[in-house]
């Protein structure tokens, strides 16, 4: 399997697409996540790929598995990132 792109190799990759400097990819880059990160409390949406969206897990038993006690799971925010079917058309075939 391919090793995962890492953040340098992504703004070489849209610097050498856009035709702009590195420091202005990274810039971009950095933008975009930082947006991200500020508006997944209302969904923060990247068409094409997917949506950030802030779900409530419920409170729920679980169990602790060397023990096999039940334990009380507390209620949660969790972030959740739901994949756009355009995307997963893309990548599945």
């Amino acid at each position: 399997m391919a090793k995962a792109m890492t953040k340098s190799k992504i703004v070489a990759h849209l610097s050498d697409k856009a035709g702009v400097t590195k420091k202005t990819a990274t810039c971009v880059v950095e933008e975009l996540v930082g947006l991200a990160y500020k508006e997944a409390k209302n969904s923060f949406t990247v068409p094409g790929l997917g949506k950030l969206v802030l779900v409530n897990r419920k409170a729920r038993m679980g169990r602790n598995p060397q023990t096999g006690e039940p334990i009380k799971i507390p209620a949660k925010k969790v972030v959740k990132f739901r994949v756009a079917k355009a995307c997963k058309d893309a990548v599945l075939g």
